[in-house]
Parts: C-alpha cells; sequence; structure tokens
C-alpha cells in the first residue's frame, strides 16, 4: 500500500506541477498584449499631435502669406473711389491708365488706402498694384468706357501739331502746356476750335485741357518728340532744275512730281551713309516747255518740307 500511496503521491505532484505550469501562460500574453495596447495608444497620441502640430503650422503658414485687397467704386459720372485694405502694412500702392505714366498712393506704413481717381474718356485700362512689407503683391486690371462730350485731336504737321477740340455743347475754353511749363489759355465760346502749337526741339508732354459751358472737362497727354523741317532749296539753270536739301538727322527720301503726272522717288537711305545724307544736292533734266514741279523732302523723323514752282524750258 506505501507503494501504491508512493506513487498515487508522484502522480499527484507531477499533476501539481503541470498544473502551475499551465496557469502562467494567459498572464505573460496578457501583459505583452497590454504593452502593445499601450506603444499602440503612445503611437496614436504622437500622430495625433504631429497632425495637429502641421494643421496649425499650415494655417499659420497661409495667413502669414495673405496679400492686400484692392477695390474700385464708380463714385460719380467720370471718377472712381480706390481702396486698398490689408492685415499688413502697405508698401507701395499705384495705378496706370493704359501705358501711361504711373501715379503712386501714399501709403505711410497703414494698412488702409483710399484716393480719387479721374478717368479719361474713351475706353481705358485701369491697372492697380499693391506690395505689402513683405513683399506680396497683387495686381488687378478693369476697362472702363467713358463717353465725353468733347473730342481732342492732335496731329503733327511738319515742325508744328495742329490741336482740334469739338464738343457737343459750346467750349468755353482751352489750356495746354508742355511738361510742366506754365500753361496757355485760350477763350473760346464757339463748339470747335482748331490751333496750330510750335513744337519745341526734342522729347516734351503736352497737356490739353478743354472745357466747357457745363464746366465739363476733357484733358489729353501725348509726348512729342520736337524736329526741325529740313531746308529744302530748288533752283533752276535753264536745263536742269537743282534740289539741294540739309537736315540735322539725315534726309532720308526726296519726292518729284513733274506735271503732275511723272513721279519720281529717292530712296536715300538704301544707298548713302548718315552724315552724306545730312547734305544733299540732285539735278534733274527739265522737259521743252513748261515744267510743273512739286518736291517733297523728308527727314529721318518724317518731317517733310515741300517746294512747289514752274519752270520752263
Amino acid at each position: 500500500m506505501n507503494q501504491i500511496l508512493s506513487v498515487d503521491n508522484n502522480s499527484n505532484n507531477k499533476k501539481g506541477k503541470k498544473a502551475k505550469t499551465k496557469s502562467s501562460g494567459p498572464a505573460e500574453i496578457s501583459s505583452i498584449v497590454k504593452f502593445f495596447s499601450i506603444a499602440i495608444l503612445v503611437f496614436g497620441i504622437f500622430m495625433i499631435g504631429t497632425g495637429s502640430y502641421s494643421m496649425y503650422r499650415d494655417t499659420t503658414k497661409q495667413a502669414s502669406i495673405t496679400k492686400p485687397e484692392i477695390r474700385l467704386e464708380q463714385t460719380a459720372g467720370t471718377e472712381l473711389t480706390l481702396k486698398v485694405t490689408h492685415d499688413k502694412e502697405l508698401v507701395t500702392v499705384t495705378y496706370q491708365w493704359n501705358e501711361e505714366e504711373v501715379t503712386k498712393v501714399q501709403t505711410n506704413g497703414k494698412k488702409e488706402v483710399e484716393t480719387r481717381i479721374e478717368m479719361p474718356s474713351g475706353v481705358n485700362n485701369l491697372k492697380v498694384k499693391a506690395t505689402d512689407i513683405k513683399g506680396e503683391e497683387v495686381e488687378f486690371t478693369k476697362e472702363y468706357t467713358i463717353e465725353s462730350d468733347i473730342e481732342i485731336n492732335l496731329e503733327p504737321e511738319g515742325a508744328s501739331l495742329k490741336l482740334t477740340a469739338t464738343g457737343n455743347n459750346k467750349l468755353q475754353y482751352m489750356t495746354y502746356r508742355w511738361d510742366e511749363e506754365e500753361e496757355t489759355k485760350i477763350d473760346i465760346d464757339d463748339n470747335e476750335i482748331e490751333q496750330t502749337i510750335e513744337i519745341p526741339k526734342g522729347l516734351h508732354t503736352l497737356t490739353v485741357i478743354v472745357v466747357d459751358e457745363n464746366n465739363k472737362t476733357e484733358t489729353k497727354k501725348q509726348e512729342v518728340n520736337g524736329v526741325t523741317k529740313p531746308k529744302l532749296e530748288v533752283t533752276t539753270d535753264g536745263n536742269n532744275f537743282n534740289i539741294k536739301a540739309e537736315d540735322e538727322q539725315g534726309i532720308k527720301k526726296i519726292e518729284f512730281i513733274i506735271n503732275e503726272e511723272e513721279k519720281y522717288v529717292l530712296n536715300l537711305e538704301k544707298e548713302l551713309s548718315l552724315e552724306e545724307r545730312k547734305e544733299f544736292e540732285y539735278a534733274y533734266p527739265l522737259h521743252e516747255g513748261e515744267n510743273k514741279l512739286e518736291v517733297i523732302v523728308y527727314n529721318e523723323s518724317d518731317v517733310t518740307e515741300n517746294f512747289r514752282a514752274l519752270f520752263r524750258k
């Protein structure tokens, strides 16, 4: 019986040992699961935090590159109000009609500026630019059409300029000036005026202002390159007529017509150097009988001088 008991005890001991081994397995698995759960939770929190920071950084970056806002409002028949607003200091604000001179608006480091702009008649493009303290720039362009009661035309006429102004109503007066010199005033009291203006030598800006009886105003600015007319002398020796032309820019072309039928053209710029064209002489035989002659000389700026005469042979 002792042996049987002894065997039974050993069997129980073995069973007890096996039971102890089995009971430790679930605890280890539970610990591993807890470890990975915590790790995943920490990683998730890290990723959420990183994403939130990235979103905040992108939002901050977008806020830092905002640009000025430009608004234009037609407050009167021929007047615009320009407003530029921003959340940062404005450094420059400019506007320009077509390709004319750029006008600067005083900003003085403000975040909002406002100015009034007079609209020229006809179809014109207005370009506005605004730049902030960080160098961010915005540009706005819009076309405006204004019908005018007054029309001003400028046409070259040799070394002068022919100025014509017409109005739907009586014109009261006109002023004109070269560059920033003192203006000249001309009273009109008519629906139309025609005036010849001598062009000063060199490149200059002419400003013309016309006002009608209803105080409506039209302004026209134009750059004009003033040049002198060529000198032209035509003589005859009985057999030929002789053309002598001079110009400091150079003679580009000479045309002469005999008896309103025969036309001849001398394209000097293709044959002679510039120095050779500053003084040029040419002789052509006279026809028997009457020679009704017309000569036209062109310089490099296409300013012309004419000569008409009747020669007999």
